[in-house]
């Protein structure tokens, strides 16, 4: 698995209770910092908020997402 970089998304794999995120939770890196060791500023979007959470986070506690967040549309079936 490879570090996350500047803009991409990456997927919570653990609670964070005192932030209020949980495991599972979607956002993206905004910068990224190596001493003593590489840690990520990650920015999280509340649905049905008008403010973000900046967290951070180390490699173990975050996984790069690849490809589409969106499902992709289910093709119609012809008439």
């Amino acid at each position: 698995m490879r570090h996350p970089m500047i803009d991409d998304y990456v997927r919570l794999t653990c609670d964070i209770p005192e932030l209020a995120l949980s495991r599972g939770q979607v956002g993206v890196v905004r910068s990224r910092r190596q001493a003593p060791e590489m840690v990520f500023e990650v920015e999280f979007h509340r649905v049905g908020h008008d403010y973000q959470t900046w967290a951070w986070l180390s490699n173990e506690q975050v996984a790069v997402e690849e490809g589409s967040l969106l499902e992709e549309p289910e093709e119609a079936e012809p008439a």
